[in-house]
C-alpha cells in the first residue's frame, strides 16, 4: 500500500512543475534585450533563405522542421542539439530512416494486405522510434529530424524534397556558426 505521505509529495511535485512564475516577461529578457531581438531576426532572415530554398519543395511538416531547428540552433546555440554534428547528422538520420520506410512501405501498401492508412501509421511511429534510437546511439540527437523521419513515412517526397531538406539545415548550420561568436544561449 502507498503510504499517503507519498501522495502528498507527488501531488506537490507536480504542481510546482506546473507552477506559474510570477512574471510574464522571461527576466533574462529584460536584462538584455538586443541579445533576444538579434537571435530572433538571425532566425526570421535563415528561415528566409531556407524557405527561398524550399520554395520547390512544399512540404509543410518538413518546413517545419527546419523552422523547430532554426529555433534550437538559435535560441540555444551551446545546447548538445545545436551542435552541427546532431543538426546535419539528425537531419540525415531521419531522412535514411523515413524514405527507407517511406519506399518500404509502399511495397508492403502493393501487396494490398492492410490498409494503406493505417500501414502509413504504424510505419511513421516505428519510423520516429528508429530515428530516436538511432541518434542517441550515434550522439546525433536533434528532436526535429525525429519529426522528420515521420514527415517522410507520412508524406510523398522525392530526391529533390531531400536535397532541399539536407541544404535546408546545411544552411542553418552555416548561419548559426558564422554568427556563433555574436549568439548566447536564451533558453
Amino acid at each position: 500500500m502507498s503510504n499517503p505521505g507519498d501522495s502528498v509529495r507527488m501531488r506537490s511535485r507536480l504542481l510546482s512543475r506546473l507552477r506559474i512564475d510570477r512574471h510574464f516577461i522571461d527576466p533574462k529578457y529584460a536584462r538584455n534585450p538586443r541579445r533576444y531581438v538579434y537571435q530572433c531576426c538571425a532566425v526570421g532572415i535563415t528561415m528566409i533563405f531556407v524557405l527561398l530554398l524550399l520554395d520547390m519543395v512544399y512540404q509543410a511538416v518538413l518546413i517545419a522542421a527546419l523552422a523547430s531547428s532554426s529555433m534550437v540552433a538559435f535560441s540555444a546555440p551551446n545546447m548538445r542539439a545545436s551542435r552541427p554534428r546532431c543538426l546535419v547528422g539528425g537531419y540525415l538520420v531521419g531522412v535514411l530512416i523515413g524514405c527507407g520506410i517511406s519506399v518500404l512501405v509502399g511495397y508492403i501498401v502493393d501487396l494490398n494486405v492492410l490498409d494503406a492508412h493505417y500501414i502509413r501509421l504504424l510505419a511513421g511511429a516505428v519510423a520516429t522510434a528508429l530515428a530516436m534510437f538511432v541518434m542517441v546511439t550515434t550522439d546525433t540527437e536533434h528532436p526535429p529530424a525525429a519529426a522528420l523521419a515521420l514527415g517522410f513515412v507520412l508524406n510523398e517526397w522525392d530526391l529533390m524534397t531531400v536535397f532541399a531538406v539536407l541544404s535546408g539545415v546545411t544552411l542553418i548550420v552555416v548561419i548559426k556558426e558564422v554568427f556563433r561568436g555574436r549568439l548566447v544561449d536564451l533558453l
